[in-house]
């Protein structure tokens, strides 16, 4: 509870103070802070204050200041007790143990290295929470909360994902931020951190990949930085962990510490007292050096390190420049919801830098923002009359010049090479891999390899299951008498969820390739070679990176295109994304490929998704040239760097995946194959001589006698129809379909496995109708989870709706010219 949530009487005990670094300070000047009891006196709405009796003393508080504070009360803790009163003692014993629970939220730039400390730091264990990953875990009697924020280069730059970083870093106000940086790309990464030093927040810097920079040469002396940028460097090395607990326990150090420093920079003596015993009851030491040289003049140290590690330091942008933020400054300032959510600092600079997010915060929220705007406009063109420059090119060339200064002082370049033996490897690897025709060539082969494994490697382990599945229909068979329950659990669930199980070997190994690419740094070489075709199409490389994770999910690679900073980029990527082939279609294929082209399982895989990129590429190309005219913003692209894998994230990063997948089993695919297994056997009648009579006479054979003259021309049966129906929820259910209406096919007595659907399909169709069909698959109606990731992306129902229509109507005219050429050759 906050406290402006209290009404009259009401007593707690003060558990944090939220918000940016002047807000907590201002709190705790005013003694509201940690451990602290207070009782609401008054609340005057027309002065919107409340008055308070903190231990004894008399104040009185703004309601916005109120709001950012949380408090447990006596009512909260004597129900979380589960009695009838607690005792002050209790209650602040409470109190303190609800502190113990830190937010901490990571900010990092593309490739910087962010998600893989994310799952290092976490083991692995996140969830999906909207538009954000989350993770929990217990460290030094600490409850950490970390929270992924999506990748951005900047804090002002035009993008969704900008915003959402942004939204959260102000509404949610974490307690920690760790600002990810790529310490072999240091100086561009280093950016975002002195934007979020603007904003006055808790920030300790993780240098990740801290090894592969002393590998190429490298020095940094990461003390003398931390105390030039005023908040901790934490050398990390992700895949080893190594400088993760250090970074962790800083970040409760940081988070318990940092609002109880003087202007002198020495640390309250209670704070520390508390802080001493913390530390001590983790290393079981009296050795105190190492935690308490971030809040002490150390000086046993060098005299380059005397000055403490954490202060709030302003960036300095220069007399001019800093002239027009303190008196925009100041102007916000008057504005009081404002200066309780944003720091006014980072308000002044967001505005003067161009910022149209922050401006329309201003004119809809602020009850002076007209004087600011003017005021904004007045000191940018007195700027400009006295430079020539413009104020955001000043600014960002100020924010360049204090990282550079930093790194001048603390940081030494590897050498570079010279002439071209010298070459580094990488350099090398890059010159065949972007090679226009060789980087191709390199990528279908990468293509073909992966595709060939997925189902020449899967097949063996496909088999170990497929004969657990037919042990498992065995049991039933002999375990229940016959009836429908008996006919329910063999066909319907072991048919339907059995058939699709069987493909889980060849989704894990789909996804360690696309997980090797990734981290090993090829995937960005492949949007490289790519990116000169997606500029004909009215993109760039940044597009195709989001395509190419459609390869595991259309969802995903929908959400990820909020990196594109152009909206028509953005709409067209989303609308092509569908016509990737994503995991849930891949046991469609093996059934058919296993059935009719056993001989090129490879080859058949590859077109199929080769197929689905030339679509994109051609429908993205309409698209732009009609629906969205408009040039596309240029874009350079960024190669990541190559990076030795490490197997056991990519093994943790593979099989959490093919979780999700069997979880999807123990659902959607379960309830969805005992619906088709119950339309297909209800009604029952004794004329029906056979269960195929039956089924063709039952409630799903009359859908799909009416849906069968539309398919028919592309050499579909009815049951294959129904099959594409049920697609339309999650494309696995057309396994599962197929499994359940297939399963009394009688085919020399075969069970209820892969190996039956494809022996009962080469019955009923060809080989042309086949591809004619998995080339549907591909295409047609994106499931229910895309099309709902477009209306959230997009606003607008309507997009989707065009999606699953263009894609359905695409389909059917592919299908149909495929399937008659086919029986041409």
């Amino acid at each position: 509870m906050r406290i402006s949530e209290m009404h009259i009487g009401q007593k707690g005990c003060i558990v944090k103070v939220k918000g940016h670094g002047s807000a907590r300070r201002r709190a705790v000047d005013a003694g509201l802070y940690k451990g602290i009891y207070i009782e609401v006196l008054g609340i005057d709405p027309n002065a919107g204050s409340i008055s308070l009796d903190v231990e004894g003393e008399r104040s009185e508080i703004i309601l916005p200041e109120a709001s950012m504070i949380e408090v447990l009360t006596y009512e909260e803790a004597a129900r979380e007790q589960g009695v009838n009163e607690v005792s002050a003692e209790a209650l602040k014993e409470l109190a303190h143990r609800r502190r113990h629970q830190i937010d901490i939220a990571l900010v990092g730039q593309p490739l910087s290295g962010k998600d893989m400390l994310f799952r290092t730091a976490l083991d692995g264990n996140s969830r999906v929470e909207g538009d954000l990953r989350k993770g929990e875990r217990m460290f030094q009697d600490y409850h950490l909360h970390l929270v992924d924020l999506p990748d951005t280069y900047s804090l002002t730059s035009p993008t969704i994902d900008t915003s959402t970083v942004r939204r959260y870093l102000v509404d949610e106000t974490p307690d920690v931020v760790i600002s990810v940086v790529d310490a072999t790309n240091i100086e561009r990464t280093m950016q975002m951190t002195a934007q979020l030093l603007d904003m006055n927040l808790r920030v300790i810097v993780a240098l990740n990949r801290f090894d592969a920079m002393q590998a190429q040469g490298a020095r940094l002396d990461s003390q003398m930085l931390s105390r030039l940028l005023g908040t901790p460097v934490v050398p990390i090395i992700s895949p080893e962990k190594e400088g993760m607990e250090h970074l962790l326990h800083l970040a409760i150090n940081i988070y318990e510490g940092a609002d109880f420093l003087d202007d002198e920079g020495e640390i309250n003596k209670e704070v520390m007292r508390e802080l001493q015993e913390w530390h001590r009851s983790i290393i079981h030491a009296d050795d105190d050096s190492e935690h308490l040289a971030d809040f002490t003049r150390d000086h046993t140290l060098d005299t380059r390190y005397k000055k403490h590690a954490y202060r709030h330091i302003h960036i300095y942008h220069g007399n001019e420049l800093e002239q027009s933020i303190e008196v925009l400054r100041t102007e916000i300032w008057k504005s009081v919801n404002t200066r309780y959510r944003y720091s006014t600092r980072f308000v002044a600079i967001a505005l003067l830098d161009g910022d149209a997010a922050i401006e329309d915060f201003v004119r809809q929220k602020m009850p002076n923002s007209a004087a600011v705007i003017s005021l904004r406009d007045k000191e940018q063109a007195r700027y400009y009359r006295l430079t020539g420059e413009k104020m955001s090119d000043a600014l960002r060339t100020a924010k360049q010049s204090f990282v550079q200064g930093a790194l001048k002082e603390t940081y030494i370049e590897a050498p570079h090479p010279e002439g071209e033996p010298n070459l580094r490897f990488a350099q090398r690897i890059d010159r065949l891999v972007t090679h226009r025709v060789w980087g191709v060539v390199i990528f279908l082969l990468s293509l073909f390899v992966m595709f060939e494994a997925t189902f020449v490697l899967g097949e063996y382990p496909m088999q170990g299951i497929e004969w657990l599945v037919e042990q498992a229909g065995v049991l039933i068979e002999n375990l229940f008498p016959d009836g429908p329950i008996k006919d329910m659990l063999v066909d319907g669930i072991i048919g339907g969820v059995g058939g699709v199980i069987v493909f889980l070997p060849n989704i894990l190994i789909l996804y360690f390739f696309i997980s090797l690419m990734e981290d090993s740094g090829y995937m960005s070489r492949a949007a490289f070679i790519m990116d000169k075709a997606m500029h004909r199409m009215g993109l760039h490389g940044k597009s195709f990176i989001t395509l190419i994770m459609g390869f595991g999910c259309n969802v995903p690679a929908i959400l990820a295109t909020r990196m594109i900073e152009s909206r028509k980029g953005r709409l067209i990527t989303m609308l092509v994304t569908p016509l990737m082939s994503c995991s849930a279609r891949l046991p469609v294929y093996i059934i058919f490929v296993a059935a009719f082209f056993p001989h090129h399982s490879g080859l058949v895989l590859m077109g199929l998704y080769l197929t689905g990129i030339i679509l994109a590429v051609l429908v993205a190309r309409l698209l732009s040239r009609t629906l969205m005219r408009g040039d596309e913003a240029p874009y350079v692209m960024e190669l990541a760097p190559y990076r030795q894998p490490v197997w056991r994230v990519i093994f943790k990063h593979t099989w959490d995946k093919g979780y999700e997948y069997l979880k999807k089993m123990g659902g959607v695919i379960l309830i969805a194959s005992i619906v088709v297994w119950f339309l297909g056997y209800y009604p029952r009648s004794s004329e029906y001589r056979t269960p195929a009579e039956q089924q063709e006479h039952s409630y799903i054979g009359y859908i799909g006698k009416a849906i069968e003259p539309a398919i028919a021309p592309l050499g579909f049966d009815w049951k294959m129809g129904i099959g594409l129906v049920s697609g339309i929820g999650a494309k696995e259910l057309i396994v599962s379909t197929l499994g359940v209406l297939y399963a009394n096919q009688e085919v020399d007595g075969t069970v209820e496995s892969e190996a039956q659907i494809a022996a009962a399909l080469q019955t009923v169709t060809t080989p042309a109708a086949a591809l004619a069909y998995m080339i549907f698959v591909l295409i047609y109606f994106p499931c229910l989870a895309t099309l709902i990731a477009i209306k959230k992306e997009t606003g607008r129902w309507s997009w989707a709706i065009f999606t699953a229509m263009y894609t359905t109507f695409l389909a059917w005219a592919v299908a149909f010219v495929v399937y008659k050429v086919a029986l041409l050759l």
